[in-house]
């Protein structure tokens, strides 16, 4: 049988790394919030026609990659971000051998939900 994903996760595998998943979700929206003032002021130097070297630039970067290290706890992982504002997450998984995602929002307690690859959240059902 074919597989979209090389790993699934049980549910006590995803349950066990919702701590660590709940940290790199926070550790994102700190991102975020540094990202809008440098991404502003960037622009505001090409507006201006201003070179677009120096401090605002290199900060932009560097926090950019700090964002991408973050994602790519997720990616190698093969946890799929839905959505970043609500800190929706997916796991691959399996139930009676066909791929679905364990669906999680940052605001949940536990994994309580979830559905097949086609039906995404609105598709969820409880476990």
């Amino acid at each position: 049988m074919s597989f979209h994903f090389s790993k699934h996760y049980t549910l006590a595998e995803a349950r066990a790394l919702l701590p660590q998943v709940r940290k790199w979700l926070e550790e994102l929206a700190r991102c975020q919030e540094r990202l809008k003032p440098l991404e502003r002021r960037v622009a505001a130097l090409l507006v201006s026609g201003n070179d677009a070297g120096g401090q605002a630039v290199n900060q932009l970067v560097l926090t950019l990659a700090d964002c991408k290290t973050v994602l790519n706890h997720f990616r190698f992982r093969e946890i799929q971000i839905k959505d970043l504002t609500r800190g929706i997450i997916d796991f691959p998984s399996l139930r009676d051998d066909r791929e679905i995602f364990l669906c999680w929002e940052k605001d949940d307690e536990d994994i309580e939900y979830w559905h097949d690859l086609e039906s995404g959240y609105a598709g969820r059902e409880r476990l």
